[in-house]
């Protein structure tokens, strides 16, 4: 199933609100955290949902179709 635009800008405006990354940008979080939670487990609820998309988009070298969406931001 493919993400859906909403999804994928929050991917570039919504900011981690926990954790050693706190602030950051869920797009802009570093590919061995997003594979922690990968081994560990998302969190519940729309971060977590982020958070899976956000590993898919690294795992398979996407992150790059981010681009777009933070330009003008």
């Amino acid at each position: 199933m493919l993400p859906d635009s909403d999804s994928l800008l929050l991917l570039v405006t919504r900011e981690m609100p926990f954790g050693k990354h706190k602030g950051t940008l869920i797009a802009d979080l570093p590919g061995n955290y997003l594979n922690w939670f990968a081994r560990g487990g998302f969190p519940p609820g729309e971060i977590g949902r982020l958070l899976a998309l956000m590993h898919e988009l690294d795992h398979n070298g996407f992150r790059h179709l981010l681009a777009p969406l933070r330009k003008g931001r």
